[in-house]
């Protein structure tokens, strides 16, 4: 978590900070990225970039969760599977994150960070009550999206394959429910 020493920063130092970060984690995986970096674009010094953070994991955490707030709209789950609802959201994402300040560094997180973070999830419980609907289509927003990230050339055919998919699961989800009823 960033340390109120961060927090009660100056506006114009924070931001200044905050662009060091971007600057480095758009152009470095975290196992690559440099305190070094940050500190010379930001014009601190070392010692500061500790009283603001615990590590470079803290910093890129606290960055991360900027863009994503910027970037990433609430995903709307309902009760019932809505596979409109996301395929809307997948390709909002992608198109939020295409214009944006933070697409670098959401590249980077996708490729090369997410498997090397100490696991974000602490509210997984959350999780466990959705159907198994909607669990899969949220499985399947998530890889899409690496798809489109590792190989953006090939956006509109992952994109439709993906359409297609939550279409399928649509009807195999009524085709479950109606064999259910069926035999009750």
């Amino acid at each position: 978590m960033v340390k109120q020493t961060f927090i009660n920063l100056p506006e114009k130092k924070r931001q200044r900070v905050t662009a060091a970060l971007l600057k480095e984690f758009s152009q470095y995986p975290l196992k690559d990225a440099e305190v070094a970096h940050i500190v010379r674009d930001a014009g601190i010094a070392r010692g500061a970039f500790y009283k603001y953070f615990i590590d470079l994991i803290d910093a890129y955490r606290y960055l991360y969760r900027i863009a994503l707030s910027k970037i990433h709209t609430d995903v709307k789950i309902t009760d019932t599977f809505q596979p409109e609802i996301f395929y809307e959201q997948v390709v909002n994402f992608l198109d939020q994150t295409e214009h944006s300040e933070y697409a670098p560094l959401i590249r980077m997180h996708i490729l090369y960070n997410e498997s090397v973070l100490p696991h974000a999830y602490k509210n997984l419980a959350k999780l466990h009550h959705l159907s198994a609907e909607i669990w899969t289509a949220m499985v399947l927003s998530h890889d899409v999206i690496r798809l489109v990230f590792t190989d953006p050339k090939n956006k509109d055919n992952d994109l439709a394959r993906f359409k297609e998919s939550l279409m399928i699961l649509k009807r195999g989800s009524v085709n479950v429910f109606s064999n259910k009823r069926n035999q009750a």
